[in-house]
């Protein structure tokens, strides 16, 4: 696993974007995606509310990470497979799915608990536990739903938030199985960290470090060609692996690569 600890959200996600494509491999995906996959990445930033909270390089700013962050905090009209709001405010919830190989059928599958179905505001859980034992490390979200998640072709790609209390900070870690580190990571963490301030105030605490862990990181280097030039700069930034250099063609490093 590489370490990379930074000041701010955004240069963690310069950094990662820069590891990735410096240190990673081809891979193509189970869906036929061509990526650069590096091994895992923990991303450390001691005050993650510190400007710039997104990377100038990053086409997603300011208006559209309020609001990824807004719809992860109250929710959204919009339907998806899965998102991170239910999954975190509301985990279990019944969710319509299409089993493999029985495609137009659609049947309601979810969780039954004691007095019905399973519901559970995990963020609240989250709240309370640290507010009834300061030192717990318990307080833990999920979001994999094995009833649904092993059918549904679009998954949940965060795993788990755990929150601590440690020196009067409230600190939060999270653990993503495969995360998309040129287009997605920096909206995820930005999102996480308002999710981070927003348990802080309700137990009246700061925010202290925020890690992002990603077991999987990788870049979609063909798809997302022209997203990367921002961060390499012809090279002068970021020396990407030969493979990425000759797809993008934009500066001398694709003749020598």
């Amino acid at each position: 696993m590489r370490i990379i600890r930074a000041p701010t959200l955004a240069r963690a996600h310069e950094l990662a974007v820069r590891t990735v494509l410096e240190k990673g491999w081809v891979l193509e995906t189970e869906n036929d995606e061509a990526t650069i996959e590096c091994e895992e990445l923990a991303l450390e930033v001691e005050s993650p509310e510190s400007e710039p909270m997104a990377s100038p390089a990053s086409r997603f700013q300011q208006r559209f990470l309020n609001a990824y962050a807004d719809n992860l905090l109250h929710g959204s009209d919009a339907k998806f497979e899965y998102d991170y709001h239910r999954r975190l405010f509301d985990w279990g919830e019944q969710l319509r799915v299409a089993p493999l190989g029985r495609p137009g059928r659609s049947v309601q599958e979810g969780l039954t608990a004691k007095d019905g179905d399973a519901h559970v505001d995990q963020i609240a859980y989250i709240a309370r536990k640290l507010s009834s034992a300061p030192n717990t490390r318990r307080a833990v979200a999920v979001t994999w739903n094995p009833v649904v998640d092993e059918n549904l072709d679009d998954c949940p790609c965060l795993q788990l938030v755990q929150c601590l209390l440690r020196d009067g900070k409230l600190q939060m870690k999270v653990v993503f199985r495969s995360n998309d580190i040129l287009s997605a990571a920096g909206a995820n963490m930005y999102a996480l960290v308002r999710l981070q301030k927003a348990i802080a105030d309700r137990i009246g605490v700061p925010c202290g470090r925020y890690t992002h862990i990603a077991l999987v990181p990788h870049v979609y280097y063909r798809r997302d060609l022209n997203d990367i030039e921002p961060f390499c700069k012809s090279g002068t930034e970021i020396r990407p692996v030969a493979e990425v250099c000759r797809a993008c063609g934009k500066c001398s490093r694709a003749s020598g690569a």
